[in-house]
């Protein structure tokens, strides 16, 4: 797995922790172009794994990338991986790695009161419920920005359910592998 482009372009970001399911590169590749510049914008990675996507982000110009991961070991590997790139959490203001489930990260980060994202990536475990609730407990925290986008990994076969608040604002398929863009729906949508 390589960083694809920006300051970080060509990184190596070794190899992968046991049980993790990266984003793969074609994939990266693809939504990083439909989301355009990234340039200054915070973004939270839930479920980092990793850390992929967050990394990429900020090789393309993200001014600060929050890391969540609740997997103790994946975490570890995220943090040498981070440090390898000049990005070790404990050294760098703009990088932070947060070692908890996505939920109470959500609180956590709620709770500090200018705290606030313009992009958040949202891959959770394919086999394991915590979409809806992790989307329903983020659109509802405050943490977004007015404009955030939302984007969703997920398997093709079980797109995400309409939620209240919640718009799909668009969804590519890449093979097996699903990615919805969410926003908050303006009052009176759906």
């Amino acid at each position: 797995m390589r960083i694809i482009s920006g300051r970080l372009g060509g990184r190596d970001l070794g190899s992968v922790p046991e049980g993790v399911r990266p984003t793969s590169d074609r994939v990266r590749e693809s939504l990083f172009s439909a989301l355009g510049a990234v340039d200054g914008l915070v973004v939270l990675d839930l479920f980092a794994g990793t850390g992929a996507l967050g990394i990429e982000a900020y090789s393309r110009g993200a001014e600060a990338v929050v890391f969540v991961e609740r997997s103790r070991r994946v975490a570890r590997a995220l943090r040498s991986r981070l440090a390898k790139l000049d990005l070790d959490p404990r050294d760098h203001e703009s990088v932070s790695l947060l070692e908890t489930d996505a939920l109470r990260a959500i609180r956590r980060l709620a709770a500090d009161p200018g705290r606030r994202f313009d992009l958040v990536f949202l891959d959770p475990p394919y086999a394991e419920g915590e979409r809806e609730a992790t989307l329903e407990a983020l659109f509802s925290s405050g943490l977004l920005e007015s404009e955030a986008r939302v984007v969703v990994e997920g398997p093709r076969r079980h797109p995400i359910a309409p939620l209240p608040g919640i718009r799909v604002v668009k969804e590519r398929r890449y093979g097996d592998t699903l990615l919805t863009w969410l926003q908050a729906a303006a009052a009176g949508e759906g």
